[in-house]
């Protein structure tokens, strides 16, 4: 799994602590602010009680803990619009300690409240994506919850996601660009992994030029592998050689990259096999 180090390399630019969070010296009739069209109004506090054990609850560090206290907010005010955001700083909590599982399970909480959140979305899909295995008795099943998960999210993103208090243009450009990177990188994964080749290298190719600023060379290394296994050798080579330079902070990755760029350039170096002399006509 790429939840050492790849994927927080990739999710840090989306600040999920500070998503819309409002903050403690607000009030609840000044936690929203000005909408576009295309986004949704903030979750607010309905009182002064319930927006201070809000603040307090968020202000927990700690996957269980923050778990903890978004479970016990939730049991104190079960209609309260705010209860996503603990849950959801949660599952950041979670991704900071590498716990795909838990991820997981809060993530799932997240859409239970809000089942088009886009971080919660691409995040339990990319969980999805980077543990699933077709030894697995229910892999298609899995396959299909992915595609579900990562459609949902390239479809509602305009809609549904809530740009961070105070976020400029350009950075909820670059949020949504991430969101969708990874979107497709989850989905390209699973594709390759299934052996549908052709449609991991469209997937994988589109995550990679969604995140030019910040590449992942897990992308790279799986658009190399779908690429070999269809024959394209040379963008294949391209694509690891792509890979093998952002792979200084993960040593596994870069020994399954060098073991690929390898093998492609044995291939590169054996000789064109002779077609026979050609029979007249």
């Amino acid at each position: 799994m790429r939840m050492t180090g790849m994927l927080l390399l990739v999710f840090v630019s989306l600040a999920l602590s500070g998503q819309s969070a409002p903050q403690a010296s607000t009030t609840p009739s000044q936690t929203s602010a000005p909408q576009t069209p295309t986004t949704r109004r903030p979750p607010q506090a309905k009182t002064q009680p319930e927006f201070k054990d809000y603040n307090e609850a968020y202000a927990t560090t700690g996957g269980a803990a923050m778990e903890k206290a978004a479970t016990d907010f939730a049991a104190k005010y079960p209609q309260s619009e705010l209860r996503v955001y603990l849950f959801t700083k949660a599952m950041h909590e979670y991704q900071n300690e590498n716990n795909g599982p838990k991820m997981l399970a809060v993530g799932n909480e997240v859409l239970t409240l809000d089942p088009d959140n886009s971080i919660a979305l691409v995040l339990t899909a990319t969980v999805l994506a980077d543990s699933f295995s077709t030894s697995d008795a229910d892999f298609q099943q899995a396959a299909a919850e992915i595609k579900r998960r990562t459609d949902r999210a390239l479809a509602t993103i305009d809609s549904a996601f809530t740009p961070p208090a105070g976020a400029t243009p350009e950075q909820i450009a670059a949020y949504k660009s991430t969101l969708q990177s990874m979107a497709h990188s989850a989905l390209g994964i699973m594709e390759r992994k299934i052996s549908d080749d052709a449609s991991a290298e469209k997937d994988l190719t589109a995550a990679n030029e969604l995140s030019k600023m910040q590449p992942d060379p897990y992308n790279w290394y799986h658009l190399a592998l779908a690429q070999d296994h269809q024959q394209k050798y040379a963008a294949a080579l391209a694509s690891v050689n792509e890979a093998l330079k952002y792979t200084a902070s993960n040593p596994d990755l870069a020994r399954l990259a060098q073991g690929e760029r390898d093998r492609l350039l044995k291939l590169a170096a054996q000789p064109v096999p002779s077609q026979g002399p050609q029979q007249p006509k």
